[in-house]
């Protein structure tokens, strides 16, 4: 059984793009498979169909302590796109409207960050002088080197981790639909508590056990949610300005 994705106007390189990612994931030893590939072209992706289950807490401490190793299976620097991908950027967000995504292969999470995540979004998100303001600031930070962390080496990230993209099947968890890239690991983690996502905490103890977080992770959170709020803004309006700039200030907070 098969699950063909298509879109007539979906950008060049758009499935391609998606096909490598999910196969740069799965390539993890030990890590969350992703959903099989079964055939690309420039039209379509062709993917093996899952069948969803319940969540359950003991699926959640495996999924966890699995993400963990996807993470510690590495990237070639901070924003480096999956080896197979040789464009500058990918996609993120949803099929009827992806955004572009650069690429980086940068030494310091913090100006990958800012350089390629959060000005290229705040330039097409329509905010107020107050929210605009507070972002700028933690683009500031950011560049500076502020949340940079030696022991934090650049992982292999799913890149677009809400719940909606972790499928719960009767094998585990499968991840689908990604925006995969080397980046840094509370991303992901973040993005799972963006819309909220079943038995976040026995995910967590999971991945704690695998790969211990750095101090201060809680109190970072808002910043690595920073990039997905903008690009909801971009995609769905006003409404998530509010939750935007609540972020901004938690990470401005955050050392």
């Amino acid at each position: 059984m098969f699950h063909v994705k298509r879109h007539a106007h979906a950008p060049d390189g758009f499935f391609r793009c998606e096909a490598v990612g999910l196969q740069w994931l799965s390539a993890a030893d030990g890590g969350v498979p992703a959903v099989r590939v079964v055939a690309v072209d420039e039209g379509s992706l062709t993917l093996e169909r899952l069948t969803s289950v319940p969540p359950e807490r003991a699926a959640a401490l495996t999924f966890g302590a699995r993400l963990a190793r996807t993470h510690g299976a590495g990237a070639d620097g901070f924003g480096a796109p999956p080896p197979q991908w040789s464009a500058p950027s990918g996609f993120f967000g949803p099929l009827e409207q992806p955004l572009p995504m650069s690429y980086s292969r940068d030494t310091s999470w913090g100006r990958f960050y800012a350089e390629h995540r959060l000005a290229p979004m705040l330039e097409r998100a329509r905010l107020t002088e107050d929210t605009r303001d507070a972002v700028d600031a933690v683009m500031s930070r950011c560049a500076a080197g502020d949340f940079d962390d030696p022991v934090e080496q650049p992982c292999r990230l799913h890149g677009d981790l809400w719940s909606g993209n972790v499928m719960w099947t009767a094998d585990g968890v499968v991840l689908i639909d990604p925006a995969a890239h080397g980046g840094h690991r509370e991303s992901d983690l973040a993005m799972l508590a963006l819309f909220g996502c079943p038995h976040r905490d026995a995910i967590l103890e999971g991945y704690q056990q695998v790969r211990p977080l750095s101090a201060g992770w809680p109190e970072r959170i808002g910043l690595h949610q920073l990039y997905p709020l903008l690009a909801h803004v971009v995609l769905f309006g006003s409404g998530y300005e509010r939750q935007t700039l609540a972020a901004a200030h938690s990470a401005l907070a955050a050392s």
